[in-house]
């Protein structure tokens, strides 16, 4: 008597997705199709999924999860993932991924788009016309060619936005700390402090990831820097221009116009920008295209399909799977971790990123170790998603050489992973950690050569000086004056009297202007903050 045919995996699809999308996840599912906005069918169609795949308008929460007793993957169809609770999917064994590479293009052609239409009036005239009225020198308009265009950001959809622009004939800035000045220089770009781009530019278009250090980066004291005649263009992330301040801006004649897709609080129906008539505003269309949503329908139905393999996710955001040695996976938010800590302490990018994994690891096959640590070097600095695909890329885009070495000799720990920068200038950054305990918890034990042993947390900071007495005194005085906690401490120093080096844990962020008082005020050889989404 045969048996019955396996059960195939059930794929569930909760909102409208490219046909294209089931095309791409092939015969070897169950696809099943529900109301993802209507929070009872969601529900009720969830015990049975192997796989979600959403959009914006499904809200996959702890509630949604734990009634997915089934479920191995949720995938989302775009770029974020502000609909997802990936903690709770993390804790629930459950991978998430989405399409990071989907929409760059749709979105560097919004942003011009909004670039045009602000320079030309376009929406004003056209409702102007609809009404019935002919009014063509109201809205006149400037040319873009032989204008200064500033492009705040030079990441994937920076460049885009800088080589689409290069056909109109204009003189092209750029301010990106994290670029190289030759890799701008191929693009016919001149990297500028952010100071010059805003005097000099008559467009400026933001390409920035939302962080702590770029929220509000565009606001009051940066737009009294700018032209009369500039105008601002923001299709990246709400919150790196300040509304208000913008607002104000174009109220006093200070900026000229703007274009914005984007805003702090989302969806927004009320900005003081909406009641302007020189603002040209969209509802965070930067990824509605068809080309865009196709993409991420096939990216992320091959997403699925690995997932439902058991074989490595490239764009998974919180659990990887794949064929990696069960002695390696605890290492791979180490590494990453590593990677975000080595970039805010060196402020800018390498020229060569060296990989050091030693002990018993090294066993092994680690390379996905490098592509965490690149990972996570690169997360703080771009706009994209960045993932174990695009990590390299995003690398060789920069002019930074990565290499990988192995030992399983490790003297000191059973397993310890380096990540170490070599700077243009020859100046070196480096950053160790390990693996403590059965629960694996992740702590730094070298900086820069001095030795430490500490966990990180989400804010932490870092001061390097001239070992001398007092000063631990003065940073926890200046910081308790400011209600900053400091949580933990370590110090580490190479001689005594020589150079020592300070790591400190506190319980909220370190604002820039504390940090340089700080720095000051102990004569430090320099101050960093490191931000990590960790819990604490």
């Amino acid at each position: 008597m045969s048996s019955p045919p396996a059960q195939r995996p059930v794929v569930l699809i909760a909102e409208e997705l490219s046909p294209a999308t089931v095309e791409a996840l092939g015969p070897d599912f169950e696809v099943r199709s529900c109301d993802g906005a209507d929070r009872g069918s969601l529900l009720a169609a969830l015990p049975d999924a192997d796989a979600l795949l959403v959009r914006s308008a499904t809200r996959v929460d702890a509630e949604a999860i734990g009634v997915a007793k089934r479920l191995r993957v949720v995938a989302r169809a775009g770029v974020g993932l502000d609909n997802v609770d990936i903690d709770a999917a993390t804790k629930a064994g459950v991978m998430v991924v989405n399409a990071p590479q989907s929409n760059i293009v749709s979105a560097a052609e919004h942003a011009i788009g909004l670039l045009l239409a602000s320079l030309r009036n376009v929406p004003q005239a056209h409702a102007s016309l609809v009404s019935g009225v002919w009014q063509r020198s109201r809205f006149t308009g400037v040319e873009l060619a032989e204008k200064t265009v500033g492009v705040v950001g030079l990441g994937r959809i920076g460049v885009l936005v800088a080589q689409r622009l290069a056909g109109f004939d204009v003189r092209l800035l750029a301010y990106d700390p994290y670029v190289p000045a030759a890799r701008a220089a191929q693009l016919g770009v001149r990297l500028v402090a952010l100071d010059e781009l805003l005097a000099e530019s008559d467009v400026i278009t933001i390409h920035l990831p939302r962080t702590p250090d770029t929220r509000g980066l565009i606001g009051t004291e940066a737009l009294r820097k700018v032209k009369p005649t500039v105008h601002v263009i923001n299709a990246a992330r709400g919150g790196i221009v300040d509304e208000a301040a913008l607002a104000a801006a174009l109220l006093e004649g200070r900026v000229a116009g703007a274009g914005v897709d984007v805003f702090d609080t989302e969806p927004c129906t009320d900005s003081p920008l909406f009641a302007l008539p020189n603002v040209v505003v969209t509802p965070h269309l930067g990824a509605s295209t068809a080309e865009a949503q196709e993409k991420a329908g096939v990216s992320v139905a091959r997403s699925v399909r690995l997932a439902l393999a058991g074989e490595l996710v490239p764009d998974a955001v919180n659990v990887q799977g794949g064929s990696i040695a069960e002695e390696v996976k605890p290492g791979l938010p180490l590494a990453e971790m590593l990677g975000r800590v080595f970039t805010g302490l060196a402020g800018h990018l390498p020229v060569r990123i060296d990989v050091v994994v030693r002990g018993e690891i090294a066993e092994h096959d680690v390379k996905i170790l490098e592509l965490a640590a690149l990972r996570g070097a690169f997360t703080d600095v771009v706009e994209d998603a960045v993932t174990y695909v695009n990590a390299p890329l995003l690398a060789e885009e920069r002019g930074v050489e990565v290499r990988l070495t192995t030992s399983t000799e490790s003297p000191d720990y059973r397993n310890v992973v380096t990540v170490r920068g070599t700077m243009a200038d020859g100046t070196v950054t480096s950053v160790s950690g390990t693996l403590s305990g059965p629960r694996h918890t992740a702590k730094l034990v070298e900086v820069d050569g001095f030795d430490i042993d500490i966990v990180p947390t989400e804010h932490m900071a870092f001061f390097r000086y001239v070992d001398r007495p007092g000063v631990i005194g003065i940073v926890g005085r200046m910081l308790g004056e400011r209600q900053i906690n400091i949580a933990s401490m370590q110090v580490g120093r190479d001689a005594k009297g020589g150079h020592a080096l300070v790591v400190l844990t506190v319980d909220s962020a370190i604002a820039h202007e504390v940090l340089d008082g700080i720095t000051a005020e102990i004569g430090a050889e320099n101050g960093r903050t490191v931000d990590l989404d960790v819990d604490s």
